[in-house]
């Protein structure tokens, strides 16, 4: 039986495990009100909006679950312009966003000098933190770019079983992927680092997921991505996966609303003062209130996309992605309400790590 005194940032994985498997609304209740205290007594009622430009859609990695996956030849691949970036990064000063957020595939035609000027514009030319989200890069790369202003690096390991993360994550040729040695290597450099994880990917089992979560705690991570893995059909694990059928049905995680709610509320317990984002998948898989609920149980963060027409509908990881189709002021507005219907107030600043 689950016991409340488990509900502590000293769980261990078996208790986070047994919280993932409960079903029982009584317990769920519990968990909710426990880690919606947390992310109170720790990070406040302050939301905090980090506005998303999504770069470049191109990537040199073969995912198994991405929709801009090199061997997909039929999607048309952009990169922005310096001066399209710097545009969205006015626009999200001009309304009040404290963070800038580039995002992009694994794309080494984006070109790490390039970049590092593009950053140190930003920084000259609006008061916004700089995160970014670029797959692995080098560690000179990595210090160029926090050398021009970067302050922050997101890339999710996805999972640390190592047998799944090779199958989703195929290596590049003649090259190794530790993705947690890269944030480490991140931290020394004096990033804020984030990483997080998809719920329910094809293989996932319980244990793994719970091992993941305390992967956060360990890494003493400063900001998690918990989103549900949304099943893009032109790849091999929308086609068609083995590990469909490698674990009984018992121990795999389902890609559903209210695991990515349990998943979000753990991490919230035992990394406290995180920045948590209620993901854009979150609200792709429920409309109505998906974000609200993640705000409500243990999130801190929404990420309004920027990304500028037509570029926004060539950035598909998975389809159908929530406000696809949202003009960025209204998609401000939309958000600003939303969060303030739920007695939560507007982050100002950049929103660090406290």
């Amino acid at each position: 039986m689950v016991k409340e005194s488990m509900l502590s940032q000293q769980m261990s994985i078996e208790h986070i495990e047994a919280w993932l498997r409960e079903t029982r609304n009584d317990k769920l209740s519990l968990l909710w009100q426990t880690a919606d205290k947390v992310r109170k007594d720790n990070v406040a009622d302050a939301v905090h909006l980090r506005g998303l430009v999504e770069i470049s859609n191109h990537c040199v990695r073969s995912c198994a679950y991405c929709g801009l996956r090199a061997p997909r030849k039929e999607i048309q691949r952009y990169r922005m312009t310096a001066d399209e970036i710097i545009t969205c990064a006015h626009q999200a000063a001009q309304w009040k966003y404290g963070t800038l957020v580039m995002q992009a595939g694994e794309d080494y035609g984006i070109k790490a000098q390039w970049l590092a000027e593009v950053i140190e514009r930003i920084k000259k030319e609006t008061p916004l933190a700089v995160t970014l989200s670029l797959g692995e890069r080098s560690y000179e790369e990595f210090k160029l770019w926090r050398n021009a202003g970067a302050d922050r690096y997101l890339l999710r390991f996805e999972t640390t079983d190592k047998n799944l993360y090779n199958y989703i994550h195929p290596p590049l040729a003649g090259r190794s992927s530790d993705r947690i040695a890269i944030l480490k290597d991140l931290r020394t450099l004096g990033y804020e680092i984030g990483s997080g994880v998809m719920v329910g990917i094809p293989g996932q089992s319980y244990t793994s997921l719970a091992r993941d979560i305390d992967c956060f705690r360990k890494l003493n991570l400063d900001m998690v991505g918990i989103g549900p893995y949304i099943e893009h059909p032109d790849t091999p694990l929308g086609r068609n996966s083995l590990c469909r059928t490698a674990l009984d049905r018992k121990d795999r995680v389902p890609n559903d609303e209210l695991l990515c709610y349990k998943a979000v509320a753990l991490t919230r317990i035992v990394c406290p003062q995180a920045n948590i984002p209620s993901t854009t998948a979150l609200a792709t898989i429920n409309p109505t209130d998906g974000r609200e609920l993640g705000l409500r149980r243990g999130a801190n963060v929404v990420m309004p996309n920027l990304t500028p027409f037509p570029y926004r509908s060539q950035y598909e990881i998975y389809p159908g992605k929530a406000c696809m189709n949202e003009d960025a002021q209204r998609c401000q507005g939309c958000l600003t309400g939303r969060i303030v219907a739920i007695g939560r107030t507007m982050g100002l600043g950049v929103g660090s790590r406290l």
